[in-house]
């Protein structure tokens, strides 16, 4: 019974989530008015690791039984890379892991963020655009925000509606937990949605916490806009000021 009652709560979220945005559209069937374009978006903390405002849970370890058999070598100045198993499983290495300190598979830890900016657009409101280089499977930027519960979850989509607020950044990363970036964030939350994404969403397992990670799905060049698919794999709802029709953030 428990369970039925939080798959309830999660379908609860969605539908709720669903009924604020039904008179606005979907991410790619409409064009914004200039109104909206000139209007400045909701203000935020920024902040550079996930604030819980709940109950943290780390799962051990031990639990997962996630360990890598990789080892160094005199050879190689790096190991844990595309055949480790804890990488292909999404999940960073640990202290239970044989690959010391030359291991490569730590995504949050060794890898900085990617120069990104953020940029006013002709017709898609605020969005983000890569200030370098960017090359396929690079990590950019971690999606951080305040972590709530469902119950937060649906108290301040109600709230924000009756307030006349339309910008919501919110993804379920997992079963009643919710990365709410609407008030604390960082440029993560500014990234607009396209049909053909050059960024995808990944959820990683680090040191037991489940956090969400930014990856480039091909090559982007300096200047371009980043995007990825509001409705990918991960429970993403993100009504704000998005992409116009066919998917290509201009």
């Amino acid at each position: 019974m428990p369970a039925m009652k939080k798959n309830a709560e999660c379908i609860g979220i969605a539908q709720v989530f669903n009924q604020l945005v039904s008179d606005i559209g979907s991410p790619v069937d409409f064009e914004l008015p200039d109104s909206l374009n000139k209007w400045n978006s909701t203000s935020y903390t920024k902040i550079r690791r996930n604030v819980y405002l709940t109950k943290k849970v780390k799962r051990r370890l031990e639990d997962d039984g996630i360990f890598c058999s990789c080892c160094s070598s005199a050879e190689s100045s790096g190991v844990c890379g595309k055949d480790c198993l804890c990488g292909m499983l999404m999940s960073s290495c640990s202290s239970g892991c044989k690959c010391g300190i030359s291991c490569l598979n730590k995504p949050f830890h060794q890898r900085p963020v990617k120069k990104i900016k953020t940029v006013q657009t002709e017709k898609c409101g605020m969005g983000v655009v890569a200030e370098e280089d960017i090359n396929q499977g690079e990590f950019v930027i971690e999606y951080v925000g305040e972590v709530i519960d469902d119950k937060t979850c649906e108290e301040r989509l109600w709230k924000m509606k009756h307030r006349g607020e339309t910008n919501f950044y919110l993804c379920e990363i997992n079963r009643d937990m919710v990365i709410d970036a609407t008030y604390k964030g960082n440029k993560s939350r500014y990234i607009n949605h396209s049909c053909c994404p050059n960024t995808e969403m990944q959820k990683w397992m680090i040191d037991g916490e489940t956090r969400i990670a930014i990856f480039a799905t091909r090559d982007i060049k300096k200047g371009e806009h980043l995007t990825y698919d509001y409705k990918s794999r991960l429970s993403l709802w993100c009504c704000r000021l998005p992409a116009e029709a066919g998917g290509e953030t201009k």
